[in-house]
């Protein structure tokens, strides 16, 4: 990070780490295992049970979940990794941006005393 920056390059510097977040969400992927209802089921009968995938989180406050297909759970996996690192990002360019603001307004007040 540099000793200041400006707004603008704090813009810049953002736009260049979200390229590669795409596809991004919030929520999680877990995975469950549930009885079928057929009856006799040897998986379910010896408690292996049925494996699948489902997405959860909240959305507008309330609660979601839905169901996620075996092949499409390793996409929504990786969505949901660039969603936590976007998480990050937005924490870091907070930060940055507030000093980038301060440094500004210190040299405003600076070339203005002159």
């Amino acid at each position: 990070m540099p000793k200041t920056e400006s707004p603008v390059e704090v813009q810049d510097w953002f736009r260049d780490q979200i390229t590669d977040l795409w596809p991004a969400g919030l929520g999680c992927l877990s995975l469950r295992r549930s009885p079928c209802v057929r009856p006799h089921c040897a998986a379910c009968l010896s408690g292996e049970k049925h494996p699948s995938y489902f997405l959860s989180g909240r959305m507008k406050g309330r609660s979601f979940s839905i169901y996620v297909p075996d092949e499409l759970a390793p996409a929504v996996r990786q969505s949901l990794d660039n969603g936590r690192a976007l998480q990050d990002l937005l924490y870091q360019t907070v930060v940055r941006y507030t000093k980038a603001l301060k440094h500004e307004r210190t040299r405003r007040v600076r070339k203005g005393k002159k």
